[in-house]
């Protein structure tokens, strides 16, 4: 049988010896794997779950113990907190629930990205099989901007809603939303931070806000639907409200919290982790329409996982919010017409098309200034251009900071000399608190977000005042090494890249923020074949040979410019080490193993 045992064998601290990769990375162990302290920890969860050796290594790794093994391999909507533990819960859940049986109309105002457009749909979804009328509004990001606005939320009062609900958003927005309170009852399901003085309304239901003890900040906004659902039907149980009607089973919404908790970037962990692992179930099952249509138009045929949701579903809906309409992608979610859904989620696919475009256009200029920035000693990257759009400035943000190792804010300069953006952080650099401080000190006209991402807005002439505040607020910036090392679990040779191994480590999944999907290094393996596949010839498909003449099936994703790609391509076939993941596959009643690249070095 092939080796598919994980080397114990102390190594030195550049896993292969790799300190400058291809891809410009050292290859470190992830934790301590050399250590054999954690092969004993792992062998011992191994016998105790009855799983592999290196399944039970790999939670090892991960700092999992004996006791929280079980529920990891296997979350249960059973560890589902009491909704009452977050403040302002119990109040919004008795006015929905007074909404429901006195069938009133409900308004929710979400914002213009997958979390906001999930949390509306959990929701609306809920209230309208409970017997209410709901109307919602997503915000055009060009027009309106972040956050609820009073003409938006008074047009809901004219369409007769009793109650305002303002999801993914409103903690920061007391100026808009304490003159609404005459009008409607408001409540504010949402996740971000705010140092501001909460809003004088019905409800302020967010685990970020100073007095909740709830040890639930690292959920999203759709999470905190799902939870008010939960606590509503509890409320209405209690009246007596099921006395003569079906209780409603909620756990098929389960799939959009999912998919908000994935491209929030939120950390697969404890509760999150629950969210996602059982929302995945639902999700495959395609239930939803919406869902399923883009699932089809993206052409992801196995079982949806969460890069599924993250690279397949999530930018398509994002992108109705980016850069056309931004409403189209509850729309989406909420549709019960195939054909309609269809139709709608082939929109999305052709704006996403034409998000793709425009961020290609500004990219490249947007790399040159932040490694001018950079080497000019620059710790926060910070860049704004004249035509660029405001819809992309966040995905842009996100590739400097990859590139980079660095927290990158990029924005847009309209025409009336404002500047409205977005930005995105490293861990263990808190960007949205330092967004609100800005905005308190009066540098930015509007601001805030959370620890990894946050969007602000400001007159062009304090952009070099910003950006010294940034650099002040987040001194650590300017000590960040310009690559984080590639973190591996394992090294193994091509024979011992098989199918149970790849299955092995999927147990550990779903994989994503706070919960990496393992990567395993390939020693001293020969490329022996290439082909450029795909609709734009992007992908390299590659053939490796390892010892024995064993061989594995790989893929590398954007060729085109991937410094990879000119020694995968070779035709000398240089000896090399890969690194990447290993992920079992399913076609047409068989199951193969394939190997995707993520780095390579000279062997």
């Amino acid at each position: 049988m092939p080796d598919t045992t994980l080397s114990l064998a102390p190594l030195p601290p550049a896993v292969l010896g790799v300190e400058n990769s291809l891809g410009g990375r050292r290859w470190a162990w992830r934790g301590a794997a050399e250590n054999p302290a954690v092969a004993r920890a792992g062998a011992a969860l191994a016998q105790q779950l009855g799983i592999s050796d290196i399944a039970g290594r790999l939670l090892a790794l991960r700092g999992i113990t004996p006791e929280q093994a079980a529920h990891y391999l296997k979350p249960r909507l059973s560890a589902l907190p009491d909704p009452s533990c977050l403040v302002d819960m119990d109040r919004a859940a008795e006015r929905l629930a007074r909404a429901v049986q006195a069938g009133e109309c409900v308004g929710i105002f979400g914002d213009y990205d997958v979390d906001g457009a999930c949390a509306s749909a959990v929701l609306a979804a809920f209230l309208e099989e409970q017997g209410c009328t709901v109307v919602t509004h997503i915000p055009d990001r060009m027009t309106e901007g972040y956050g609820p606005n009073q003409p938006a939320l008074e047009t809901l009062v004219a369409q007769g809603a009793k109650v305002l609900v303002c999801v993914d958003c409103g903690t920061a927005s007391a100026d808009v939303l304490n003159p609404l309170s005459a009008q409607a009852d408001v409540i504010v399901l949402d996740h971000h931070k705010s140092e501001d003085a909460l809003p004088a309304i019905l409800a302020t239901v967010n685990p970020n806000r100073p007095d909740c003890r709830s040890g639930l900040g690292h959920i999203c906004a759709a999470a905190l639907s799902f939870l008010a659902t939960v606590a509503t039907r509890r409320t209405l149980r209690a009246a007596g409200w099921f006395d003569t009607r079906p209780e409603p089973d909620l756990r098929p919404l389960l799939d959009l919290v999912a998919l908000a908790t994935v491209c929030d970037v939120m950390p697969l962990h404890g509760l999150n982790r629950v969210f996602v692992a059982n929302g995945l179930e639902v999700m495959g099952r395609r239930q939803r329409i919406g869902i399923a249509a883009l699932l089809d138009i993206a052409g992801v045929t196995k079982a949806p996982d969460a890069s599924s949701c993250g690279f397949a579903i999530g930018p398509r809906i994002n992108a109705g919010g980016r850069i056309a309409e931004a409403a189209l992608g509850l729309r989406l979610l909420r549709c019960a017409d195939p054909l309609e859904a269809r139709q709608m989620a082939e929109r999305l696919d052709a704006v996403n098309r034409r998000r793709q475009g425009v961020e290609a256009e500004i990219l490249d200029r947007a790399m040159q200034q932040a490694a001018a920035q950079k080497e000019a000693g620059r710790g926060v990257i910070l860049l704004a251009g004249k035509d660029w759009h405001p819809g992309v400035v966040g995905i842009v943000a996100g590739r400097i900071k990859e590139q980079f190792n660095r927290p990158a804010l990029v924005g847009a300069e309209q025409e009336d000399g404002t500047i409205k953006g977005s930005g995105r952080s490293v861990t263990g650099l808190d960007l949205g608190t330092v967004i609100i401080a800005a905005r308190q000190a009066g540098l930015l006209k509007t601001g805030g977000g959370h620890a990894m991402a946050a969007g602000f807005s400001l007159e062009a002439d304090q952009l070099e005042a910003f950006h010294t505040f940034l650099d002040t607020r987040l001194p650590d910036a300017a000590t960040l090494p310009d690559r984080v090392d590639l973190m591996l679990d394992a090294v193994v040779s091509v024979a011992g890249a098989t199918v149970e191994l790849a299955q092995d480590m999927a147990s550990l999944a779903p994989f994503g923020a706070g919960n990496p999907e393992p990567v395993v290094a390939l020693s001293h393996v020969t490329v022996i074949r290439t082909d450029r596949i795909g609709r734009d010839g992007n992908t390299l498909r590659v053939l490796l040979k390892g010892d024995n003449n064993a061989r594995l099936k790989a893929l590398l994703f954007r060729a085109e410019d991937n410094p990879l790609t000119p020694t995968l391509e070779d035709t000398t076939r240089p000896p090399l080490h890969l690194a990447g993941t290993l992920r079992a596959e399913a076609w047409n009643g068989r199951t193969d193993v394939t190997f995707f690249i993520q780095d390579a070095a000279r062997a």
